[in-house]
């Protein structure tokens, strides 16, 4: 559903945009939070319900959705807990957010079947019915007008779907457990969907695959909006892959200018760091490949990261052991600017998850998504087409900016590998989903990809297909590399910035 305007991304937006303008317009010496009461009446106003069968239950899905929209846990349903419970603790600027990220809101979710065999309209009825000869524990029977399936019988062994001559047996699922490459979607026992967090992490595609909204994550717009109207210097590291989220229109000067009018005091390439990371990760390869470690899988994407420990543990080593971009970029800001906060903005859920590691969290102080710095965008009414465009301090490599996409990193890696040794030959496997980048992991500890380089991403088609995106990929993926043809240096080596 990425790419597409829907109920579900305009509930988003509204939420993110009550939070902000709350944020902005408070009065900073007061912890009054009643105008909040109203946010729910805002978003689903009068007495007929607008997605759900009742007005009562949009509301109540909208407060929890505020809460974790603040950066609050959201309240059990089983017990009362005042709405602006935590408000005052999250009003604080230095207030860290805490696992679980994402998480379901119980009462918004459909306990939508798990795996599920159903005989459409377009049975036949025929006199072969090889649907129910290939069943190998007799649950489909012929009916008056088809074919029926006894869901307590079916084993989903899927023989009846390739057997059916019209196809008209379907299979279907969960849409959050079919898009989790982690397999971390379990059930509660009213069969809803309910976040295995000892699995997750925290790709957030469950969120952006849930056709009820039902999914939501933490976002800390409210202890940034806080930390600029306390007058921090506060610097906005924005990712490569924020060229065309915002419109056609939005140019990147345009988009520098709407995030100074939001009050950042200046606002950096994250691709310097896919730049110090691209030199980094080329030496470490070919120092370390084949001959002290069989393989490298590279460190851009957290989700990819972590996963890869968890599947092949004994092999963790062979994943790079540098933290994404967005670290070494702000670590570069806090070198330059000891009393700034960095905010990185990017597509990315996981960099939350990232950011609240004790070794980073010095040097990120926010991770905020393109979705929810539009909602602050609308707060301030700020239309970026209008706006100035004004010029793009390069600070990163085309190779740089081209970390978004998928494939890009790896190129990035081993371009800077065969600058520094012109003979270098990398062979390059790679994955844009957890389910390929499982397949990938498997092949190279059964010593099928021993001498590779590994690119792993979370997300399909890499960060510009990420759940914080507002573009199509298709779009997303040309505005990446229009952007990244405009820089005046065309790889790592070539970027004077990567030495300052």
């Amino acid at each position: 559903m990425r790419g597409l305007f829907t109920s579900i991304t305009k509930i988003r937006r509204q939420v993110f945009a009550e939070i902000a303008r709350f944020s902005y317009e408070r009065d900073m010496s007061a912890f009054d939070f009643s105008p909040l009461y109203e946010t729910p009446y805002v978003i689903i106003p009068g007495e007929v319900p607008q997605y759900r069968e009742s007005v009562f239950k949009e509301r109540a899905i909208i407060k929890e959705r505020v809460r974790m929209g603040m950066g609050l846990p959201r309240r059990p349903a089983d017990e009362h807990r005042p709405y602006t419970d935590g408000m005052r603790d999250a009003a604080n600027p230095d207030y860290l957010i805490q696992e679980p990220l994402v998480s379901v809101i119980p009462f918004a979710c459909e306990a939508c079947p798990t795996n599920r065999f159903e005989v459409t309209k377009h049975c036949r009825k025929c006199l072969a019915h090889p649907c129910s000869i290939v069943c190998p524990v007799k649950a489909i029977t012929i009916g008056k007008t088809q074919a029926v399936i006894d869901q307590d019988k079916c084993i989903k062994c899927g023989r009846c779907v390739s057997a059916c001559p019209y196809q008209s047996i379907i299979q279907f699922g969960r849409p959050c457990a079919e898009a989790c490459g982690a397999d971390a979607i379990d059930s509660d026992d009213l069969g809803r969907a309910v976040i295995n967090q000892d699995k997750c992490v925290a790709c957030g595609l469950c969120m952006v695959s849930c056709p009820f909204a039902a999914i939501s994550d933490k976002s800390e717009i409210f202890q940034v909006i806080t930390a600029i109207r306390q007058g921090r210097k506060v610097f906005a590291e924005i990712a490569p892959s924020f060229t065309g989220q915002f419109g056609p229109l939005a140019t990147p000067g345009k988009v520098v200018s709407g995030l100074k009018k939001l009050g950042f005091a200046d606002v950096i390439e994250v691709g310097l760091g896919a730049d110090i990371s691209s030199l980094h990760e080329a030496e470490y390869f070919l120092k370390h490949v084949p001959e002290k470690q069989p393989y490298l899988g590279t460190s851009c994407c957290p989700s990819w990261e972590e996963f890869a420990v968890s599947i092949v543990p004994d092999q963790a080593g062979c994943i790079a052991s540098s933290h994404t971009p967005m670290v070494a970029t702000a670590k570069r800001v806090k070198d330059q600017h000891p009393d700034a906060f960095v905010v990185f903005i990017g597509p990315c859920i996981a960099k939350k998850r990232e950011a609240m590691e004790p070794v980073v969290h010095p040097f990120v102080d926010y991770v905020l998504t393109f979705e929810e710095l539009m909602g602050m965008f609308s707060a301030r009414n700020v239309e970026l087409s209008d706006l100035e465009d004004v010029p793009v301090k390069t600070m990163a490599s085309a190779d740089g900016r081209s970390y978004a996409a998928a494939g890009g990193v790896a190129h990035a890696i081993t371009q800077a590998a065969r600058n520094i040794r012109s003979d270098a030959k990398i062979p390059v496997l790679k994955a844009d989903n957890l389910r390929d980048c499982k397949k990938m992991l498997l092949l190279a500890k059964a010593g099928k990809a021993d001498g590779h380089l590994l690119e792993g991403m979370a997300c399909p088609g890499g960060c510009i297909g990420g759940p914080g995106t507002l573009t199509p990929l298709k779009r997303a993926d040309s505005a990446v590399q229009a952007f990244a043809s405009e820089s005046a240096f065309e790889h790592a080596q070539d970027n004077p910035n990567t030495t300052d």
